[in-house]
């Protein structure tokens, strides 16, 4: 009985050995065949990273094909993590070594979304820190130097405000990048790291510029440190904006400010003349040929991240450098808005072109009159707007009431949005009665009528606004709306998307005021009009108009507003000089290089800018 319970026994631990390797077997067999990919992955990932290349964003060309923004390689730091949280000692040492806030890194990391992929720490490092890390590298496992694209403005300051600048993408962006991304699928996602468009062109335009990212498929050692490349992903690179602007008059526009501005601070009364704005603009299509802000900014000061000294350098400027004057800047327009008082005054019948007005220096109403208290006589509308006569468009003001002043101001195209394609466009103020009420809870009185008449009080125009009005002058009547951007087009040169001429409204005035406008424009820039000095010997017809804005802060602004040729218009200039004086001492110089660039006046020949071409991958 005995030796018979030992054998039964024997026989259900033997079984139950057999089942145990059974069951081992099987599993490995579970494990091998039916798991072994996914378990192969697993180790593979504990060796094999995906390193993304950024793809570089699209250039900016000019409308002759003369390269403005492009791409140059950059380094930058990276931190790779490998089996966890990146440890504090290792974040220490890179803060160090990088001279950043270690919070600073540590909420980069935080926001790590988890995939074997490095977190940009730092853009555009010098070689001084890609040397101090490669000798530390034993004692930084997981950072790693990359190679990426940088954003390059050719020219620096040049056309900054128009261009705008990149730099990476903050927690607000990223937040409404989610929220858009759940409701359009489509759209390009956007992940901590990211360089983005912030202002100007680089942000109404950025999805197209930042093209499609790649990367590739790298072996790491035990320190996160490459080894071997196993795949590659190549980038597709942002698409390419052909812009309307012309190089050679933006780069004559820029210097010209800047040597006027010199010269107000330094050899004249005026020595706060610190800002100016200028544009350019083609009044049969609405093509901005020049665009330029005063004082202005360098955007690659921006591309691998802004110091706290350059900042507050920036931010603490009294005259807003970071500002774009031509579409946000608001200012009285001065004598300019006697073009909108003359056509309302001839087209209503409040005067006709022979009549004849007495100036005896001041009005015989409300006693406003000219500056210094000029008096010119019996004159007529000719005489007035040639000579930018107060009393006379005081009187037009007079017979026009605000009501009429405003309809045609408003029919200009004054008080609303050009609809230009950047952000940040003002629509300045149109002087009406409703404004006050609504304001002021006050009454409107005559004498707001007569400095609505001549461009004071209540007026407020961006030099963008003025541009347009003087274009509808120009070719007749009609208004389109400015523009900025040619075409879209990949990398290999294909085209992807145009754009053109669109009019969006026109002025009704008969032919016959409009004639005798241009006319009196054109006497301005004349032997006895009030831009004679500056204009004298041009070889091309001009017409333009002087501006004299009042400035309670300090001196007037000085505006001028011009086109040529008068007989078949080609380019309209807008410039306006902050506390600069008169126009005609302050800005209409300005216009004169402006005008002698476009027409190849006097011009040494320019040579256009070399810049690196960015390669499918960097």
């Amino acid at each position: 009985m005995l030796v018979k319970r030992s054998n039964y026994r024997l026989d259900v631990l033997a079984i139950i050995i057999i089942l145990v390797f059974v069951a081992l077997i099987s599993r490995l067999g579970y494990l091998q065949v039916v798991q072994g990919k996914y378990y192969g992955q697993k180790a593979d990932g504990n060796r094999i990273r995906l390193a993304p290349i950024m793809a570089p964003r699209g250039m900016f060309y000019d409308r002759n094909g003369v390269p403005l923004v492009s791409n140059r390689p950059g380094f930058t730091v990276s931190i790779l993590p490998l089996t966890g949280p990146v440890p504090d000692e290792i974040i220490a040492k890179v803060a160090s070594i990088l001279n950043m806030p270690i919070d600073e890194i540590k909420t980069k990391l935080s926001q790590h979304n988890g995939k074997f992929e490095p977190v940009r720490i730092k853009s555009d490092i010098g070689q001084d820190i890609v040397t101090k890390i490669e000798e530390r590298r034993a004692e930084l496992p997981g950072v790693v130097i990359e190679i990426q694209p940088i954003r390059n403005y050719v020219n620096n300051e040049l056309a900054a405000h128009l261009f705008g600048y990149v730099s990476e993408i903050n927690d607000d962006e990223l937040e409404k990048a989610k929220l858009k991304a759940k409701t359009n699928p489509k759209a390009n996602e956007y992940k901590t790291g990211d360089i983005v468009g912030k202002f100007g062109l680089e942000k109404m335009y950025d999805r197209e510029l930042r093209g499609v990212d790649g990367g590739n498929q790298v072996e790491v050692d035990v320190t996160g440190r490459p080894v071997n490349v196993l795949g590659r992903k190549e980038t597709v690179p942002g698409k390419n904006l052909t812009l309307t602007i012309d190089y050679r008059i933006q780069k004559a526009a820029e210097v010209a400010i800047d040597e006027q501005l010199t010269y107000l601070q330094t050899k004249s009364e005026f020595r706060n003349a610190k800002a100016a704005a200028a544009i350019a603009m083609n009044p049969k299509t609405g093509e901005i040929l020049a665009m330029v802000s005063r004082p202005t900014f360098n955007p690659n000061l921006f591309s691998g991240g802004i110091s706290s000294k350059d900042w507050k350098m920036l931010n603490e400027n009294p005259n807003n450098p970071m500002d774009n004057k031509v579409i946000s800047g608001e200012y009285p327009p001065g004598s300019t808005f006697k073009i909108v008082t003359g056509a309302a005054a001839l087209e209503l019948g409040k005067v006709t072109p022979e009549e004849k007005i007495l100036d005896t220096g001041k009005h015989w109403i409300i006693a406003k009159g000219n500056a210094e208290g000029e008096a010119l006589g019996w004159i007529n509308f000719k005489e007035a707007l040639t000579k930018s006569d107060n009393v006379y468009f005081y009187e037009m003001g007079n017979r026009l009431g605000i009501d009429n002043l405003e309809k045609y101001a408003r029919m200009f195209g004054l008080g609303a949005l050009t609809g230009i394609q950047l952000q940040g466009e003002s629509d300045g103020l149109v002087a009406n009665q409703r404004y006050k009420e609504k304001v002021y809870g006050e009454e409107w009185y005559l004498s707001e009528t007569f400095d609505a008449a001549i461009g004071q009080g209540f007026q407020l125009v961006t030099p963008l606004q003025v541009a347009v009005l003087m274009s509808e002058i120009a070719n007749g009547g009609h208004r389109y709306r400015p523009y900025v951007v040619n075409k879209i087009s990949s990398d290999n040169g294909d085209t992807i998307q145009t754009f053109g001429p669109e009019e969006v409204g026109n002025i009704q005035i008969s032919p016959k005021t409009l004639g005798l406008i241009r006319e009196s424009l054109r006497d301005v820039a004349l032997e006895g009009g009030t831009a004679a000095q500056a204009f004298q010997n041009f070889p091309v017809s001009i017409a333009g108009k002087t501006g004299t804005a009042e400035n309670p802060h300090g001196s007037d602004h000085g505006w001028f507003i011009a086109y040529g040729p008068y007989e078949d218009p080609s380019i309209v200039v807008v410039v306006i000089v902050e506390q600069g004086g008169f126009g005609a001492g302050s800005a209409a110089p300005i216009a004169r290089k402006i005008m002698e660039a476009a027409f190849n006046i006097n011009q040494a020949p320019v040579e256009a800018p070399q810049t690196y071409k960015p390669q499918t991958a960097l």
